[in-house]
């Protein structure tokens, strides 16, 4: 027998370090060639780390969250044959942004609940047929003790409230089986709650970790760094809607369906061709302001793992259709987790839209080191009054953040009205100055 060991690997790009984001086995569990290990997540594209061998894990280093640098051991599996335990061994270093994690935490801690489950690992040995006897019901493990469980057994017990330092385990080194989960459950009177209602005392620690502590991060960098002001203005979108309604009816095959944003990024671009400061990034360190011909217009797009927000290049360069096109594939990308790094960095002004949950005023945040962001909300029928008497218009709101550090509440006033203008009176959109 030898020992494998298993380093995090360098996945490019001149990247020193990884977050730990997942970890798909523990010690003890059987694991066959090719089977994801861990997952590892370097700014905000997320690496699996498979396994070359197949044996059995017998260490297991590091936490959820942890900063880990490329080269150090973060697993060791053992194998039939030889094995690279002969190796020198590279120091295993304290997370750089956890230095509490030597202490010895209980598993409910350790794993985040927001951490996906995984099915559990084939196994290749076969495993003690449970017994039938009753279980005791009492606390079988010492205080902190850490039960042994494959991740199949774990998604069971945490959807059925169950505490798996509770449930007695028979397989090797005490190691739960989902036989010994069903005893358990019948031994409770089929898991069922009692009649009535009851309180709900349980407190769950959900670690901060991967794209979610990217974002808390972010956000907390703008809001301390960037002196929000946010301007709100109503858009009568009754003709545009109108127009884009006969465009969609009529478009050409090949051509993509067009929503409200291509049309707001096309008359951001002929504001910012008026407001050239708007479109820039402030490094607030070096006191310089730097204003880019090229209108690089983010989406903020929510998915499964978080905010994220691709990028659209160039839309000063893009025809209504164009724009809607790199929407789309964006968004597809984004949500799928195929975008690419370049894709989801570069933006010099952002939008923020909810669609239908846009409600009706939000106070957006800034995309730091960006000076301005354009937030969507909901389009709704509201009774309008045109001078005469009220009529049903279809009508939107805009709300916009801006950096009131450099840009004057005047200006920011002035670019949200010419945007208003250009949405209400849409074929202004199209003319070319």
């Amino acid at each position: 027998m030898a020992e494998k060991l298993i380093k995090l690997p360098d996945v490019g790009e001149g990247v020193a370090e990884a977050e730990l984001v997942e970890w798909h086995v523990d010690v003890g569990d059987l694991v066959r060639e090719d089977m994801v290990l861990a997952a590892v997540m370097t700014g905000k594209a997320t690496v699996e780390i498979p396994s070359p061998v197949e044996g059995e894990v017998t260490f297991r280093h590091g936490e959820i969250g942890d900063i880990i640098a490329t080269g150090t051991v973060i697993l060791k599996i053992r194998i039939v044959g030889e094995g690279n335990d002969g190796e020198e061994e590279p120091e295993i270093e304290l997370p750089l942004s956890q230095p509490e994690a030597l202490s010895v935490e209980p598993q409910k801690q350790s794993e985040p609940v927001v951490e996906r489950p995984k099915p559990a690992p084939e196994v290749i040995s076969q495993r003690p047929a449970a017994s039938s006897a009753p279980r005791n019901v009492g606390a079988p493990r010492a205080e902190g003790e850490k039960p042994l469980a494959p991740p199949a057994v774990r998604l069971r017990a945490k959807e059925a409230g169950i505490d798996l330092r509770q449930v007695p385990g028979t397989g090797p080194a005490g190691r739960i089986t989902h036989e010994d989960l069903d005893l358990f459950l019948d031994s409770q009177g089929g898991g069922g709650v009692a009649a009535g209602l009851q309180p709900n005392k349980a407190v769950q620690e959900v670690k901060v970790v991967g794209l979610r502590r990217r974002i808390a991060e972010k956000m907390a960098l703008s809001k301390s760094r960037i002196p929000h002001i946010t301007y709100v203005e109503e858009v009568d979108m009754t003709a545009l809607e109108e127009l884009r309604t006969r465009m969609n009816g009529t478009q050409k095959p090949g051509r993509p369906k067009l929503t409200i944003l291509p049309f707001l990024m096309r008359a951001m671009v002929k504001a910012i061709g008026e407001q050239p400061g708007i479109n820039a990034l402030y490094d607030d360190e070096a006191g310089i302001i730097r204003q880019y011909g090229g209108v690089h217009i983010g989406i903020a797009a929510q998915t499964p793992s978080g905010l994220v927000v691709p990028v659209v290049k160039h839309a000063e360069a893009r025809d209504i259709f164009d724009c809607a096109r790199e929407v789309a594939r964006l968004s597809d990308a984004a949500k799928n987790g195929t975008a690419l790094r370049e894709e989801l960095s570069g933006s010099t002004i952002t939008i923020s839209s909810l669609g239908a949950m846009g409600g009706i005023v939000s106070t957006p945040v800034i995309n730091h080191p960006e000076v301005a962001i354009i937030g969507v909300n909901k389009l709704a029928v509201r009774p309008h009054w045109d001078g005469a008497q009220f009529v049903p218009r279809k009508m939107m709101n805009l709300s916009s953040s801006f950096d009131h550090r450099v840009i004057d509440g005047w200006d920011a006033a002035t670019f949200v009205q010419r945007l208003k203008a250009l949405m209400e009176t849409p074929a202004l959109i199209f003319v070319e100055e």
